[in-house]
C-alpha cells in the first residue's frame, strides 16, 4: 500500500520560502511510470495544481507559479519536496502530494486522475 505524509511549517511569513516534503512508503518513487504532484486548496477555493515530477526526473509547473516554484526528489530519503517563493497570504492553502498513473490535467484538478494522496498539510502566511 502506497502512502504519502506532507510534512513542514504550519506558519510561514510574507516574502518567505515554503518548503514542503511529501514522504512516500510501500513503493520507490522511482519505479513505475508514475507522476507525482503537488496540489493545493485555498480556503473557499477550489483544487489548484502547482507541479509534477515524473518517472524520470523531468518536472513540470503551473505556468502561474513557475517564476516562484521548484519541485524535487530525493531519490536516497524517497522523497518529493516543494519549494515556493516570496510566499504572500494568498499562498495560504491546504497543501497535498499525489500520484497518479498519467500526466494530470493542469488547468482543473481531477481527483480521480490521482491514486493515492496524502491527507494533506495545512500552511497559513501570515506575519
Amino acid at each position: 500500500q502506497v502512502q504519502l505524509q506532507e510534512s513542514g511549517p504550519g506558519l510561514v511569513k510574507p516574502s518567505q520560502t515554503l518548503s514542503l516534503t511529501c514522504a512516500v512508503s510501500g513503493g520507490s518513487i522511482t519505479t513505475g511510470y508514475y507522476y507525482w504532484s503537488w496540489i493545493r486548496q485555498p480556503p473557499g477555493k477550489e483544487l489548484e495544481w502547482l507541479g509534477t515530477i515524473d518517472f524520470s526526473g523531468s518536472i513540470y509547473y503551473s505556468p502561474s507559479l513557475k517564476s516562484r516554484t521548484s519541485i524535487s526528489w530525493d531519490t536516497s530519503k524517497n522523497q518529493i519536496t516543494l519549494q515556493l517563493r516570496s510566499v504572500t497570504p494568498e499562498d495560504t492553502a491546504v497543501y497535498y502530494c499525489a500520484r497518479g498513473s498519467i500526466f494530470p490535467t493542469i488547468r482543473v484538478v481531477i481527483a480521480n486522475e490521482y491514486d493515492y494522496w496524502g491527507q494533506g498539510t495545512q500552511v497559513t502566511v501570515s506575519s
